[in-house]
């Protein structure tokens, strides 16, 4: 397989002017300053006048290499300000680099904020026609993928509108359809997709899923890692400009990333992008932890808090071995234990029913220690074959429990262990008689 990217000592220096002067300043005192400086030009002509201002080098990125392949989707993940917006307009050539080489195999089509690359007075039908034309596509192509854009993009209705006067919905709907669909060899896409709606995200999804597997390249920005691990093949994280891990092992690098101090926090909910039944038997939804009213839970939580892991699900055909639940693991990928709904006796488990099922399972308070833990959604038929394999094809979300230890004065912070479970204690009276 061809390199369809290369980049080789990549930087972006941006100078930084910092003004020293006054938080107010009236007109009489600017007109002082200025008759005072001509005074002193004309006192003393080839004296360099003084600036009060101070420059300052800001490096946005810094000796970045990764190459990547044709037909690759790839991930970049990191918090904001950690380069990565600034990567992707260097890499549609919007933004010059400092340092360093880039190479780029094919025509680049790019999506990084509403607006960007269309005509504002031109309408959605003209704009199709002119960034079709920016690609370097004949007007023969662009007619030929027109009733596509169109069809995907939902705004037939306002095709021959000025696009300022679009919804920003709107807006990004059309720009994605364009951008996806006039056949660029690298489509770069940036955060930008959070402005659609759930159903639109979901067609963008499949839509470069579509384009990856046509042996195109993605490059997709989000912080939305569960729409990392479902669509890219690789993924890249960034920090402070540099790369700070990159490789096919998605799922490694999102917890490395989300396990590290540059993470804005932690994944406590799985929503699945593909709204087509991958089984029959237990096609889920969305897989989440709760609070005991079903509401998201933000991290970090306290120990003494009651988390509940839900997993919600289509059924279309009922099955007697179906088996699902979830395991856990600690920081270090140790497996503490595991919970399906089959564990007990036959007559205590949850009735399933064609349709929507929701089912959840409780991790009791002071149980697990302070620490972050990896909780994988597990399914399958029972001695029969994997639905949701364990570091196959199952979906992950991610807890971190900070402080609530205990109400003992000796153990408020966390105790020696994996768990910190408070048991009870008695003083068993004895007879010595």
């Amino acid at each position: 397989m061809s390199t369809a990217i290369n980049v080789q000592n990549l930087g972006k220096k941006y100078n930084l002017t910092h003004q020293s002067q006054e938080q107010y300043v009236s007109l009489r005192d600017l007109m002082a300053s200025h008759v005072k400086a001509y005074a002193n030009k004309l006192r003393h002509p080839f004296e360099k006048p003084k600036n009060d201002s101070k420059h300052e080098e800001f490096w946005a990125l810094k000796n970045v290499n990764f190459e990547i392949q044709q037909g690759d989707r790839v991930g970049i993940v990191g918090r904001n300000g950690a380069g990565k917006s600034t990567l992707l307009k260097i890499l549609s050539r919007i933004t010059e680099p400092t340092l360093g080489t880039i190479k780029i195999k094919g025509r680049v089509a790019s999506l990084l904020e509403v607006g960007t690359g269309f005509h504002p007075e031109l309408t959605g039908r003209e704009n199709i026609f002119l960034n079709g034309a920016i690609l370097g596509m004949s007007k023969a192509e662009i007619k030929r993928k027109f009733d596509e854009i169109v069809d995907f993009s939902e705004v037939e209705k306002f095709l021959d509108t000025p696009v300022k006067r679009y919804s920003s919905g709107m807006y990004v709907r059309l720009a994605f359809a364009v951008a996806a669909h006039l056949e660029p060899e690298v489509l770069i896409v940036d955060e930008v997709l959070s402005v659609g709606d759930a159903q639109f995200q979901k067609k963008c999804m499949g839509k470069m899923q579509d384009v990856g597997s046509q042996g195109r390249t993605v490059l997709f920005v989000s912080h939305n890692m569960n729409a990392i691990e479902q669509l890219c093949t690789s993924a890249i994280c960034l920090d402070n400009g540099s790369v700070r891990l990159q490789g096919k092992d998605v799922r490694g690098v999102i917890k490395e990333y989300l396990a590290s101090d540059v993470a804005p926090n932690q994944v406590t909910e799985w929503i699945n992008l593909n709204s087509k039944p991958d089984n029959s038997w237990f096609h889920l939804i969305k897989f989440s932890l709760t609070d005991e009213h079903g509401d998201k839970l933000s991290m970090p939580v306290t120990n003494d808090s009651e988390i509940w892991v839900q997993l919600e699900a289509e059924i279309i055909d009922i099955e007697p071995a179906l088996t699902v639940g979830y395991q856990i693991y600690s920081d270090g990928e140790l497996p503490l234990y595991w919970s399906c709904q089959a564990d007990a006796a036959e007559d205590s488990w949850p009735i399933l029913h064609k349709g929507f099922n929701k089912l959840r399972s409780k991790i009791p308070a002071r149980f697990l220690n302070e620490g972050n833990y990896r909780i994988e959604m597990i399914g399958g038929l029972y001695n029969r074959q994997w639905l949701y394999e364990p570091k196959i094809n199952s979906p992950s979300i991610y807890l971190h429990i900070q402080g609530g230890l205990s109400g003992s004065p000796y153990f408020v912070a966390k105790r020696p262990g994996i768990l910190a479970p408070i048991l009870n204690w008695e003083n068993v009276k004895v007879n010595y008689d």
